[in-house]
């Protein structure tokens, strides 16, 4: 991965690692429809002016179809998905499980896409971060019926995240301008949910937290954050660039915890170390340029006699 890619990858874990923690706040309060219907409304009002400014919309108008199946596949149907399933399961539980979707693209490129599949290290490491899942999954939901159906919706909501990591990819959808897709996937989402939410709105004003929290669902986790994903996927691909749901887990379970009082524990933090490997052997195994650096300045530094030394006394390493 390049210096930009982990730029990219690093902004992603974080993004997506806060949205749990808002979205948990607004469904205490507000219908899933409503809370999916504002975030993707706000999103579509901050991102159109920038767009028709940029001129971007015009290449979309032979597209605006697949434009919008797209849109209720990345968006509309996981968002609904998620909103539903953190009424039934915890925000820290919710993010891991999300964390299934690099190998969901891997599961659907064997058929979709060959470019993306994986073998060897990268595949251990997939295999690696699911059995991490897969333990806090044991832990926080096994035997109780209601926190098994909030997790399959969430699991269902990352095949729409994978399926979409995918589709972004096809030349169809890659030629086109990125702030255009995510201005019309916005729009879209906004206008299908519009008849529902209406029916779901609530007697009265909500209360601040949770207006905040449409706020930050809308500008920073869903407009920031699908430009951001788009280069992502545009500079290391769909495998890799879905990989940051490996990491931004981290990020919900600390606010969970902290903000929540989800429960934290050493099984929690096995699972996370789990995680993590599995997130680095996925892309390759690939340090950041700038830990590469620093091992190689260290490497190069000159050693002592005693150590030289000990090194020849030392057996060789078969």
């Amino acid at each position: 991965m390049t210096r930009k890619g982990w730029l990219l990858f690093t902004a992603m874990s974080v993004i997506w690692g806060i949205p749990y923690l808002f979205i948990k706040i607004a469904v205490q309060e507000l219908d899933p429809i409503v809370v999916v219907f504002a975030r993707v409304g706000i999103a579509a009002l901050a991102l159109l002016p920038v767009a028709v400014h940029q001129g971007v919309l015009r290449r979309l108008r032979e597209r605006w179809l697949t434009v919008a199946a797209l849109a209720c596949v990345q968006i509309a149907g996981p968002f609904l998905l998620i909103s539903y399933g953190e009424q039934l399961i915890a925000s820290s539980l919710t993010s891991l499980l999300i964390a299934a979707d690099p190998l969901l693209v891997v599961l659907f490129a064997l058929r979709f896409d060959p470019s993306e599949r994986v073998s060897g290290s990268r595949l251990i490491g997939l295999l690696i971060g699911l059995g991490g899942v897969v333990t806090l999954l044991g832990l926080d939901a096994g035997g109780d019926m209601q926190q098994l159906l909030g997790a399959t919706l969430v699991l269902l909501a990352a095949a729409g995240y994978a399926a979409g990591a995918l589709l972004i990819k096809r030349p169809t959808i890659a030629a086109l301008p990125s702030l255009g897709v995510v201005t019309v996937e916005c729009i879209t989402a906004t206008v299908v949910l519009a008849p529902l939410a209406v029916t779901r709105l609530p007697s009265r004003i909500p209360d601040l937290e949770v207006i905040a929290s449409l706020l930050v669902l809308g500008l920073i986790c869903t407009a920031l954050a699908y430009l951001l994903f788009f280069a992502l996927v545009a500079e290391v691909g769909a495998g890799r660039g879905s990989v940051i749901t490996y990491v931004n887990p981290a990020v919900s379970v600390l606010l969970g915890v902290t903000l929540l009082a989800e429960p934290l524990n050493a099984v929690i933090i096995a699972g996370f170390l789990l995680i993590i490997v599995g997130s680095w052997l996925s892309t390759g195994g690939v340090l950041p340029p700038q830990l590469k650096h620093l091992l190689r300045t260290t490497r190069q530094q000159p050693i002592s006699r005693d150590t030289e030394v000990s090194e020849l006394a030392a057996p060789p390493r078969k």
